[in-house]
């Protein structure tokens, strides 16, 4: 296979921007299917499929009961990957087609389908994309980062990268997704049931960038830190799933990430479909919802070219908390924006400076908390604590998701109506502007335990020595 990482083997290497860029390029093509989840699905669900919100959110508050489990078996599946290309970067080869054809299908639900057909369509293909072909791209795809290399600073700058091109995504996403629905189905609006076979076509683009992208990842990394299967020895990662699972609840950094991952992934649920539902129905023109997520997305990007500098400066743990209090600012600035869409710009860009601080920091940050899990227990679980990652994630997103249909649903929304009620307008409002307040908060507390940066240099030089 084509290959343009860097050749050396050494685990505590420096990486290139050829591998810093391939790895990247991964979360691209992922981004847009957690992009769709997170912002479209349910709007497109509840207005083009006609399926009401409070089944929706049954229906994933139901599938969630699988995401833990297919998380931790991927997870373990990749600890137990032995392949000629190592434990990760094969099941991005393998599941990038399936992923694809399950998201189109996903966003084509058939007009002819009764309710109860439908329901029973959503759930099955929701699942399919969410607890099994995302799973088994994300989980590989997280442990990346720990496979890659062994330096800290790398594992921040691969954390960061990927955040930076899950960015990018985003922009292209919300400037072309929607216009690419219109122009595809020739319906005035993207919200209407006419508009159908644009989303199927438009998800059908997403399909392609998600295959792409997979195998630019593939070609641009290299696995130097996993055991490999050679001379029939047995690899010193193969530890029982009770040792594994023991480690990591006892891991109490890594505890604290993978509750900040599922907040971030909570809120940004709560930003980007509620931005649909308040630009649509507080706002009264959806049209906006492109230039307000994009001052969020776009000075997310421009934040994130700068946090390496803050990272070496400060930590990864001091930059996380700046971001998270630039997050809060923003959404209090958007709980008083009230209509005025010039204030709405400003705060969500503030709310994208925090954004791009924490979320670039996050996923080195677990990177080191699994470093920190070998110094104290005298094995890395690469494979099952990324799948925390992803399990974090999908929850974060899942849970999101419930909570935006059954505060909708509390509050009156019906998706065929032509205006909604002040009920409905006042918990949209609460979903895009004061939950997250109070998420944000929560998180900052339990993360203010957090001192592994101060810990780390010893902790490596430590391992460096039993490695020898």
């Amino acid at each position: 296979m084509i290959s343009f990482a860097s050749k050396t083997n050494n685990p505590n290497t420096k990486l290139g921007w050829n591998d810093r860029i391939g790895y990247g390029m991964g979360n691209f093509g992922m981004a847009w299917v957690n992009g769709m989840m997170s912002a479209f699905l349910m709007k497109y669900l509840t207005d083009v499929s006609l399926v009401d919100a409070g089944v929706v959110s049954a229906i994933i508050a139901i599938s969630k009961l699988f995401d833990g489990v297919s998380d931790l078996i991927m997870g373990r599946i990749v600890d137990g990957t032995h392949s000629k290309m190592g434990k990760a970067r094969v099941w991005l080869i393998r599941m990038c087609i399936p992923m694809a054809l399950s998201t189109i299908l996903l966003f084509s639900v058939p007009a002819s389908m009764s309710g109860a057909l439908k329901y029973v369509y959503v759930f099955i293909l929701y699942n399919l994309v969410n607890a099994v072909f995302y799973t088994a791209m994300f989980v590989p795809y997280n442990s990346l980062i720990s496979l890659s290399t062994t330096d800290s600073y790398e594992h921040g700058m691969l954390g960061n990268i990927s955040m930076i091109f899950q960015t990018i995504a985003n922009i292209c996403m919300n400037t072309f997704f929607m216009a690419m629905v219109v122009k595809f189905s020739g319906a005035a609006e993207p919200y209407m049931v006419e508009a159908q076979r644009g989303w199927t076509m438009a998800t059908a683009v997403v399909g392609v960038i998600i295959v792409i992208s997979a195998l630019i990842c593939v070609c641009g990394t290299k696995e130097r830190t996993a055991a490999q299967v050679e001379n029939g020895e047995k690899p010193k990662d193969d530890v029982s799933t009770g040792a594994a699972l023991k480690s990591l609840f006892t891991n109490r950094y890594w505890l604290s990430m993978i509750f900040a991952m599922f907040v971030i992934f909570f809120i940004i649920v709560m930003y980007s479909a509620g931005a649909i539902y308040y630009c649509a129905d507080v706002l009264g023109d959806y049209a906006l919802y492109t230039p307000v997520n994009n001052a969020l997305s776009i000075a997310q990007f421009a934040t994130m070219f700068f946090t390496p500098f803050f990272m070496k400066k400060f930590g990864k743990h001091m930059t996380y908390m700046v971001g998270l209090v630039g997050m809060g600012l923003g959404f209090l600035g958007t709980g008083f924006a009230g209509t005025s869409v010039a204030l709405l710009v400003i705060f969500n860009a503030l709310k994208g400076i925090g954004l791009g601080a924490a979320g670039g920091m996050a996923f080195g940050m677990v990177a080191d908390t699994l470093e920190y899990g070998e110094w104290k227990d005298g094995f890395k679980v690469v494979g099952m604590g990324n799948a925390a990652i992803s399990a974090a994630q999908k929850l974060g997103l899942g849970i999101g998701q419930v909570v935006l249909g059954w505060i909708l649903a509390f509050g009156g929304y019906d998706g065929a109506a032509a205006s909604q009620s002040e009920s409905a307008k006042a918990a949209i409002s609460f979903i895009y502007n004061w939950l997250p307040v109070a998420m944000i908060v929560v998180t900052f507390v339990i993360m203010l335990t957090y001192k592994l940066d101060k810990e780390l240099p010893k902790i490596q030089k430590e391992l460096e020595e039993r490695h020898k």
